[in-house]
């Protein structure tokens, strides 16, 4: 019998996995801080807001840099140094005795941190190891992100509730750099030669070898990207989508929770089942993405997440229009598991679209640009509705006008063009013009 082998290419999904299991389920535990924070330093909801704010702009900026700084330093050097980094940003904010100090300390260094401690560095790490299977191995990284909602969030809110928040950064901050750092550094390896190995699956034929050496694709603009349809009906959506989600749901959920009065147990639940459910939606819309009509998808997940928020009004308002057996704990629940259905679950078919329309042009650009919608989206779905809810004492309003951004963007998603050769010669033609 031949001896039972793992390929190490698996190891370093593993190692990957977990950075952003750490490194994303501390920056998505941002919303259980926000009450805490707020008693601690006599600061309002704004003002609270306005560090995510800051953090997302500053991780959206980062991210066309982090790919830069992998190729000239290695895999290896930036994940781990970038986990040690938000480490001891965790750490540090045990010291802070003020909300500006938080902007400085969470906002931006530790965005920094999180910023290189993301898909951009899972993905490279993926492409560079694995030459076969590599989209499973890209959906389960992709997973992490979400196991760290998963796991560190209703963690987090645990910790706080029965030891604070100052013990509770410490021991996150303690786990980043006692297990987590110490397990890049010693066991990733940034590239299959540095243990003189090939990637998996590396069996290259002739005539693959023959495509993968074509000639560099081409390139537009931003300025010539805005006046393509396609490429503005795709971005805006995915504004929109950073708006909802990890702008208002990940910032701002477990506020709105404590805001209507629910227990920890209820809310970690709720947390929890929205974070496990987004995970089965991903896997299961990028499954669906091969084989359904991607706009059609795309136009569904947006209404059906507008629908999901009509929920938390429900639950502000009137919860007795479903009946007598039917709890404000039971909406919540409802709404963690439908939205969580739908939450990331726009990924998948929108890059797929992306490199539909613009095969003949350099995909990973167009694309930037789309993630860099997502994390502007992002940073204001957290901030803005932290100021109306100072304004109004309310998320009516904010629930309100994601209700109707969410409805453009189904109706944006559902008329955008059918990707064919008609795009396809359309964008060679634009190459010919600009070269």
């Amino acid at each position: 019998m031949k001896r039972l082998k793992v390929h190490y290419a698996w190891i370093i999904l593993i190692l990957t996995f977990l950075a952003l299991l750490a490194a994303q389920g501390i920056r998505l535990s941002f919303g259980a801080f926000m009450a805490p924070w707020e008693h601690e330093f006599s600061a309002n909801r704004s003002v609270i807001s306005f560090i995510a704010f800051v953090s997302y702009i500053v991780f959206a900026i980062s991210q066309p840099y982090v790919g830069r700084l992998i190729d000239k330093y290695g895999i290896r050097y930036i994940l781990s140094c970038s986990i040690l980094v938000i480490g001891f940003s965790t750490l540090l904010t045990f010291f802070t005795t003020n909300a500006v100090q938080l902007i400085i300390i969470y906002g931006v260094i530790a965005s920094v941190g999180f910023g290189g401690a993301s898909n951009v560095a899972g993905t490279m790490a993926v492409a560079t190891w694995f030459a076969d299977k590599k989209g499973m191995a890209m959906g389960l990284m992709s997973a992490g992100t979400a196991a760290g909602q998963l796991i560190l969030v209703p963690l987090s809110l645990f910790l706080i509730d029965q030891l604070g928040w100052k013990t509770t950064v410490l021991v996150l901050g303690c786990f980043l750099i006692v297990f987590i750092f110490p397990l890049l550094l010693l066991f990733i390896r940034s590239n299959p030669a540095d243990l003189h190995i090939e990637a998996y699956g590396a069996r290259v034929s002739d005539n693959e070898k023959g495509r993968q050496k074509e000639a560099p694709k081409g390139t537009l603009s931003i300025f010539q990207l805005l006046k393509r349809k396609e490429f503005l009906f795709l971005m805006l959506p995915f504004f929109v989508c950073g708006v909802t989600t990890t702008g208002l749901m990940d910032t701002h959920l477990i506020p709105f929770a404590q805001y209507c009065g629910f227990t920890p147990g209820v809310t970690g639940a709720a947390v929890s089942l929205l974070a496990g459910f987004n995970i089965l939606g991903t896997v299961v819309s990028g499954f669906l993405a091969d084989r359904w009509n991607c706009r059609g998808i795309l136009a569904f997940l947006y209404g059906v997440r507008a629908l999901t928020i009509v929920l938390l009004l429900i639950i502000v308002n009137d919860a007795s229009l479903f009946g007598f057996f039917v709890t404000q704990s039971h909406l919540l629940i409802l709404f963690a598991i439908s939205f969580g259905i739908v939450n990331f679950a726009t990924v998948a078919p929108t890059m797929k679209l992306a490199a539909e329309y613009f095969r003949h042009l350099s995909a990973g650009a167009v694309i930037g640009w789309i993630y860099l919608s997502h994390q502007l989206g992002s940073a204001l779905g957290s901030f803005v509705p932290g100021v109306i809810f100072d304004l109004t004492g309310s998320y009516d309003s904010s629930f309100i006008a994601s209700i109707i951004l969410l409805v453009l963007a189904s109706a944006l998603s559902i008329m955008l063009p059918r990707p064919g050769a008609d795009y396809q010669y359309a964008n060679s033609r634009e190459l010919a013009e600009n070269s």
